[in-house]
């Protein structure tokens, strides 16, 4: 297939890469002039999308996807599919599905889960919203650059399981960092914390896949002094945008609601550009209120 990749970044590049990697003619173009392995280079959004069979995006936040697809939907051929892979606000994702049913393009929202190394990897987990027939055209793709993808359910269901997703991430990590502070206090080593709670009921991804304690479990981001998989600010972004969806909808989310906020007081003080993970060594210097 011929393809369009717009937004190189730390997961763009990677994704690219791996879709030129398995035969595929990818045209990348990114404004911050990145690259990536075995991508073309065009000059501008618009070029890299002009008689591509799929665009794929990966971008920052909802404002820039509206611009950007605003500007490369029109220039897209007719019958193509949009895939955006960015994590964005229910309302963005949709208003850019709007854009591309009038201009005749199949569409679907994909954000991903799994980070970097998931990226690197092509272990990627997509969340996919869109037709039937959309999500059918971009599933070859997605199983290249994943290892699986789920069609949650029309435009902007993507957005909204990722968000639901990426909510129980916030509050389970906060909740296994308080516990290895708590065990801490109490006199327990960590390593029997994790023994005890990997194999009991407090089992969760944020315990055994990415401990927030260094030494302890598989290799994760805490044993790399913290440097980030999954940066604190991308945390927060992501339980912005589910609470921005809660309010929406009417639905309490008070758990959701105070991991908001307890990461935005660690990212305005000095958790920027660590690992959302290192929750555990704020915590371990805070007074109990």
């Amino acid at each position: 297939m011929k393809i369009g990749f717009i937004g190189l970044g730390n997961m763009g590049a990677p994704m690219a890469a791996n879709l030129a990697k398995a035969g595929h003619e990818v045209t990348g173009f990114d404004v911050a002039g990145t690259t990536a392995e075995g991508v073309t280079s065009a000059a501008s959004a618009v070029e890299a999308v002009q008689g591509k069979d799929a665009v794929i995006t990966m971008l920052p936040n909802g404002d820039i996807l509206r611009t950007v697809a605003a500007e490369i939907i029109p220039a897209m051929r007719k019958g193509a599919v949009f895939i955006d892979c960015s994590t964005v606000d229910v309302d963005s994702a949709r208003a850019a599905h709007d854009l591309a049913a009038e201009a005749g393009l199949l569409s679907v929202d994909a954000p991903v889960s799994g980070g970097i190394g998931g990226a690197a990897a092509g272990t990627l987990t997509f969340m996919a919203g869109g037709s039937e027939a959309s999500f059918e055209a971009a599933k070859p793709l997605f199983d290249i650059m994943g290892q699986k993808a789920v069609h949650c359910g029309e435009g902007g269901a993507g957005q909204a399981a990722k968000i639901c997703n990426n909510m129980i991430l916030g509050i389970s990590m906060i909740g296994v960092c308080e516990a290895f502070n708590l065990a801490d206090k109490l006199g327990l080593s960590r390593q029997s914390v994790f023994d005890v709670v990997s194999t009991s009921s407090g089992y969760c991804w944020s315990m055994n896949a990415y401990c927030p304690a260094p030494g302890v479990g598989p290799q994760s981001p805490a044993d790399n002094d913290y440097k980030p998989g999954f940066a604190a600010e991308l945390m927060l972004k992501d339980l912005r945008l589910s609470q921005q969806a809660a309010d929406s909808v009417g639905a309490p989310t008070p758990m959701g609601a105070r991991a908001m906020e307890l990461y935005e007081a660690f990212v305005g003080e000095d958790g920027k550009g660590k690992d959302f993970s290192a929750m555990l060594p704020r915590l371990s210097k805070m007074a109990r209120r």
